[in-house]
């Protein structure tokens, strides 16, 4: 009597499942092999494009992540891996932008919990990587922009028929002076001394992210705030009152004041 073959759907499963053995053993070229296999069974289950996605990162082959994880989201745009190693894959190439939706994206469904919240604080370093990236690249055109304009505008000044008397007169070089001021302040680095006190957690000492004030009237970064109270116990880590993760909330203005600083002074994303 014939033994009755497996449905597709079930061969993709194992498919799967050794896959993910192969991977766990960093046998990467075999777990493409068997997630390819499932993908040929079954090639509109996300997870296995995403798997597959996530061995051609090992491999460092980001061309062949983001045609994976551009799959993965055709089929399901609520994947947190996806957005995330897509993020990765363009900002390996150098797409900044795209980069940076993609991982806030990521990011956003990460701290909704529906799924990869395990990964919030991984996706939070390459976000601001991206960002600092972003802003350098910018700084780096601009002051390039400004030393270009700065040469023509010496070259033109040198190259006017000016008489002698003129070149030496005193509002003359005092324009010249003044211009040159000009174009110092507009090449100097774009940044501030400091981030202000006020926008770092009293725990981490870090740049907020996501700040919770309690009713004490203190705010701490969520994730520090809520490991002291469930690690050392349920008390204020300053004021030493009663404090219950049901007691916190959001500090919203302090959280767009931060947002706003950072858009401002992209310089400071290379702290976290």
């Amino acid at each position: 009597m014939a033994s009755a073959v497996a449905p597709p759907e079930r061969q993709a499963e194992i498919l799967k499942d050794m896959g993910n053995l192969y991977f766990k053993k960093e046998r990467f070229g075999a777990a493409i092999e068997a997630y390819t296999e499932a993908i040929t069974l079954c090639p509109k289950v996300p997870v296995y494009w995403t798997n597959r996605a996530l061995c051609h990162r090992k491999r460092n082959v980001w061309d062949l992540v983001e045609a994976d994880c551009r799959k993965a989201l055709e089929l399901d745009n609520g994947s947190t891996k996806a957005h995330y190693m897509l993020g990765l894959a363009l900002l390996q190439g150098k797409h900044y932008g795209n980069a940076i939706s993609q991982l806030e994206k990521a990011l956003e469904l990460g701290r909704t919990g529906k799924s990869g919240s395990y990964m919030v604080e991984e996706i939070w370093q390459e976000l601001a990587k991206a960002r600092y990236s972003e802003w350098e690249q910018s700084a780096s055109v601009r002051q390039h922009q400004q030393q270009e304009l700065k040469k023509q505008t010496q070259l033109l000044s040198n190259q006017q028929k000016i008489s002698e008397l003129s070149k030496h007169n005193g509002e003359y070089q005092e324009r010249l002076q003044t211009l040159s001021d000009v174009f110092e302040k507009a090449s100097a680095p774009d940044r501030s001394a400091e981030v202000p006190d006020h926008f770092c957690c009293k725990i981490t000492m870090d740049i907020f992210r996501d700040p919770v004030i309690t009713p004490s009237g203190i705010t701490y970064e969520r994730s520090a705030l809520l490991e002291h109270l469930r690690k050392v116990g349920n008390f204020d880590p300053l004021t030493r009152a009663p404090l219950t993760p049901e007691q916190v909330f959001p500090n919203l203005a302090l959280k767009e004041a931060v947002q706003a600083f950072l858009a401002e002074h992209g310089w400071a994303y290379k702290l976290y």
